[in-house]
């Protein structure tokens, strides 16, 4: 093992991000490629992954990925798109829109080094569009105005992108994700895993249960929890709609009128869409994972098929395993793990 000074590999990394400039790589947006940020995790560069035979290239065979990139959540971020990658047919087909709160070059960077084929675009979420309108939930990971970018998603990304799939941070996929890309949402503008079993009436207040004017906004529909962490949207539909507008209103009454939830940013969806989605396999969100919101003790695996991993919930599988006090299911997210330690990355 060699051990390199501190200088020379900072110089070493500068190169060799200045040399992948010059690559010949036209699906990714290329930018000043900066050494990452002391402040952020370091990563391992994952291996290219190549499409099979069958695979397409047209602007049809795109399956449009979109997620939120924050530093905090960045382990989650890559550990994601790695397995989307990983078990995908025809993995150069995936195009990912990240929203990032910040202008934070470092985070491209550090995206561009450790998936440098990756076929991305990293668009800017002015968190000042939610600033007076979240309030405050029980967790305060709920109240990050990142939290609330699904809402602005078809806003933010290129108005032609008709739809997309929109994830969370805190999952793997496990399954090829055109599975999950080629689900008829028959006229609907979300499809999602629905939970008919879930006592519906606990994601509300009792202060919006004893308001008849309120609780009628579920006559006409057989409302079901869905977990906006997984969702296929239809934004053509979304924008043409104005379904962001529909989920501001309920988020002003929430923080105008009365406290009518608790749960951040899922709420005011299922007050607009809950009932009215394309439900899909369960097996697509394994979701719970990460516990309840308060302790975020374990959890086993619900039976069935499993497509998609999820930690959901306040306990995350990069935390408990750095903490040494894994869950058993927190095994299944590490192979994805593609973070190393300073130490190591400077020894190597």
């Amino acid at each position: 093992m060699v051990s390199w000074s501190f200088t020379t590999s900072r110089v070493v990394v500068v190169l060799l991000g200045l040399l992948s400039l010059f690559q010949s790589v036209t699906s990714i947006r290329l930018g000043l490629v900066r050494l990452p940020s002391s402040d952020l995790p370091l990563f391992r560069e994952a291996p290219a992954f190549r499409n099979g035979e069958e695979c397409g290239s047209t602007d049809a065979d795109r399956i449009n990925v979109a997620m939120t990139l924050d530093a905090n959540y960045l382990r989650g971020t890559m550990a994601a798109v790695l397995s989307m990658l990983q078990h995908s047919t025809c993995p150069e087909n995936l195009a990912f829109y990240f929203l990032s709160a910040h202008d934070a070059p470092e985070l491209f960077s550090s995206i561009k080094s450790t998936f440098p084929y990756l076929n991305m675009t990293i668009y800017h979420f002015n968190s000042n569009r939610v600033r007076g309108k979240i309030s405050k939930s029980i967790r305060q990971a709920l109240d990050q105005p990142l939290n609330y970018a699904r809402i602005y998603l078809a806003d933010t990304i290129p108005e032609n992108v008709k739809r997309v799939i929109y994830l969370d941070s805190d999952l793997v996929v496990v399954d090829d994700i055109a599975k999950l890309w080629g689900v008829d949402m028959e006229g609907k503008i979300v499809a999602a895993p629905e939970y008919c079993h879930a006592n519906f009436t606990l994601y509300f207040t009792k202060d919006f249960w004893s308001d008849p004017a309120l609780a009628k906004t579920f006559d006409g529909r057989k409302p079901c929890y869905f977990n906006t962490g997984v969702m296929i949207m239809d934004v053509e539909k979304w924008r043409r709609e104005k379904y962001t507008d529909k989920v501001e209103e309920w988020m002003a009454v929430q923080k105008q009128q009365k406290r009518i939830y608790h749960l951040g940013s899922l709420p005011p969806f299922l007050l607009v869409l809950a009932g009215n989605i394309k439900a899909v396999d369960h097996r697509w969100n394994q979701h719970g994972l990460g516990g309840d919101n308060l302790e975020g003790k374990c959890r086993s695996l619900h039976p069935g098929p499993i497509s998609l991993l999820h930690w959901s919930g306040k306990g995350k599988p990069w935390l408990r395993l750095d903490s040494r006090r894994p869950c058993i299911v927190d095994h299944l997210w590490a192979p994805y793990d593609l973070y190393r330690s300073s130490r190591h990355f400077f020894e190597e």
